[in-house]
């Protein structure tokens, strides 16, 4: 991913909404400071300028070893390489807070796994349920 497979950046974008709840959490309404819609376009265009150089450093980085998959360590040299060592301790923090998530989602078994039952039975006592819903239903005095 060389800046030259980008001809340009129009065709990328963050999602204006999250953008402006980032800025509304940095600049709270109570600041008495507003945030143009010029200066919001702006910031969203060097973010993601400042995306497609770390992620085109980090994509050289792991061609040159032969890696197929950009990781963590590829994105901190970048980080590194391109003067910004400042971020890299912010960057691996949310890295493992994202990693941590990630493990504590593979641990969550849905319902249908808790409750030990075939997709078969589960589907017998939902009929069976529904049965005795619309008996209820009919019997009820109008």
């Amino acid at each position: 991913m060389s800046d030259r497979e980008f001809s340009s950046n129009d065709d990328l974008s963050l999602p204006k909404a999250t953008v402006q709840k980032i800025i509304t959490e940095i600049l709270p309404p109570s600041s008495g400071q507003t945030f143009s819609k010029d200066a919001r376009d702006l910031l969203m265009e060097c973010c993601v300028e400042f995306i497609t150089l770390i992620s085109s450093e980090a994509n050289d980085i792991s061609e040159k070893e032969a890696k197929k998959t950009i990781a963590c360590e590829h994105v901190e040299r970048a980080l590194r390489d391109l003067g910004f060592s400042d971020y890299i301790q912010d960057v691996l923090a949310v890295a493992e807070e994202h990693k941590e998530q990630l493990k504590s989602r593979e641990k969550k078994q849905s319902k249908m796994e808790q409750s030990g039952l075939s997709e078969e039975e589960l589907l017998r006592q939902q009929q069976e349920l529904f049965r005795s819903a619309t008996e209820k239903y009919h019997a009820a005095p109008e």
